[in-house]
């Protein structure tokens, strides 16, 4: 992204505008135009700020997120799953499941999305997740072999996922503690 001459506010509600139109007409229905004409901005501003649609969602995710899961410590790794949970309501988690399935679709048709997503959101935050997790074993609270810990990332994801097309239910904060207390942690060994 080039250096930005917009003021941190205005930028904020480029980004919210840009998932509103998401949640209202998808990835593919989102279009440039759209988002100039939704918050007043001329179309060469945004190809200025973000060279291209995916970038564009990509950020705006990244913005919107309320938990950095690197930023999290709180001495125990039950602790800082848990605060990474606590750091959403269930209203937001609601959103972001409902925006989430869509944009699982859209990947599928959009490689330059899906690298887009791997580059500014996803890879960002499994380094924050390793972090948290060498620091968890760092304090004997899990074996530096333990195989689960190739594949905490995708537990987390799967529960975040997997309970709409299961339950079709949106995961809330409740389902989520549980299911880091029954299944996570303990393969964990913790």
């Amino acid at each position: 992204m080039t250096r930005s001459r917009l003021t941190p506010e205005r930028e904020a509600q480029l980004y919210e505008a840009v998932l509103d139109l998401l949640r209202e007409v998808g990835y593919d229905g989102l279009t440039m135009d759209a988002v100039a004409a939704r918050t007043r901005s001329s179309k060469a501003t945004l190809y200025r700020q973000w060279k291209s649609k995916p970038e564009l969602v990509a950020t705006a995710l990244k913005h919107s997120k309320p938990v950095h899961v690197g930023d999290i410590d709180t001495g125990t790794l039950r602790g800082d799953f848990h605060a990474m949970i606590g750091r959403t309501d269930d209203c937001q988690m609601e959103k972001d499941s409902a925006l989430m399935r869509g944009l699982a679709q859209a990947i599928h048709a959009h490689p330059d999305l899906h690298e887009a997503l791997r580059e500014l959101l996803v890879e960002p935050e499994i380094t924050g997740l390793d972090a948290l997790l060498r620091r968890a074993v760092d304090r004997g609270e899990v074996s530096a072999d333990n195989p689960a810990l190739g594949y905490v990332p995708h537990m987390l994801v799967g529960a975040f996922v997997v309970r709409h097309l299961i339950e079709d239910r949106t995961p809330d904060q409740a389902f989520l503690t549980d299911y880091l207390d029954a299944v996570v942690l303990p393969a964990l060994g913790v």
